[in-house]
């Protein structure tokens, strides 16, 4: 029989495990999104999605019982699930296009990296161990994107494929976070109402570029799973937040690129010169730093 102690410790380590959950959730999101890209357009491949995470976010909301944020609420949420849909959109043809393990660690950075840049310019210096992050993301940029002297060719020369729609996607999911940080009300109900937002700007993304409305079995199923995983990871990131700290929350769940980084490598078999090894560890370290300031 457990000692009552320990009984009685247990609901402090639920929160925790709830940001641990969405790590798993989020980084399996995302190389199931960028590995789907890979058979489809990326742009139609997420609008797919964010359809499918549309109707299980609201299900989730109606059976809530939640009341509606108000329409200032509403009208941030939108511009936020805008700017992180075509975001998305753009990191899945990453994804696609490149090496997962390069792409998903710059993308994470720059959306952790920005928002803390504002909030420094907000409310002051950040802490030491921020600093820290930024050296080291300054660091893990240089050596991700460097090219490799022994194999480039003179016609292979600037950063790896990805990297740079990656860093754009980045700047975007930080976007995403600056507008739902003015959201407030219903945090289930401001997800929801972010899909709305994804799903009308990857639709418009679909018909701007033409893109054929087409996808394969693989490619349905890897996206339902997508949108899935991805708005359950927001569900348990909610729960996180609201049930611990939230600081605690966000580097938890800051760390989710490792699992797409190990996805990457255990599927796909991809492999990195150490150098962009070594820069990837520092970029996976630098997230969770940056986020803790």
């Amino acid at each position: 029989m457990l000692p009552s102690s320990f009984v009685s410790q247990l609901p402090q380590f639920a929160p925790a495990a709830y940001a641990v959950t969405a790590v798993f959730l989020w980084g399996a999101s995302d190389f199931a999104g960028g590995y789907a890209s890979r058979r489809a357009n990326a742009f139609v491949l997420t609008a797919f999605a964010h359809l499918c995470a549309l109707v299980w976010m609201s299900v989730i909301a109606f059976a809530s019982h939640a009341s509606l944020p108000d329409q200032s609420s509403m009208l941030w949420a939108i511009l936020a699930g805008a700017i992180g849909g075509f975001s998305l959109a753009i990191f899945y043809g990453a994804l696609a296009a490149g090496q997962m393990g390069l792409s998903a660690p710059i993308a994470a950075l720059l959306g952790a990296a920005i928002p803390t840049m504002v909030d420094i310019a907000l409310r002051g210096a950040p802490s030491r161990w921020s600093l820290i992050g930024f050296a080291l993301a300054i660091i893990a940029i240089w050596l991700i994107t460097r090219p490799d002297a022994k194999n480039d060719t003179s016609a292979e020369k600037g950063p790896p494929k990805g990297v740079t729609a990656a860093a754009l996607a980045g700047v975007g999911f930080a976007g995403f976070y600056l507008c739902i940080h003015q959201a407030t009300g219903s945090p289930i109900w401001g997800a929801a109402i972010t899909r709305i937002g994804s799903l009308t700007a990857t639709a418009i993304g679909v018909v701007a570029i033409g893109a054929p409305l087409k996808l394969d079995r693989p490619a349905l199923a890897l996206g339902f799973f997508a949108g899935l995983f991805d708005v359950t990871g927001t569900a348990f990131f909610i729960f996180a937040s609201e049930h611990g700290r939230l600081d605690e929350a966000v580097v938890i769940t800051s760390l989710y690129p490792a699992i797409t980084v190990l996805l990457a490598r255990l599927v796909l078999k991809e492999h990195f010169s150490r150098w962009k090894f070594i820069g990837l560890l520092a970029a996976l370290a630098a997230v969770p730093l940056i986020a803790a300031g």
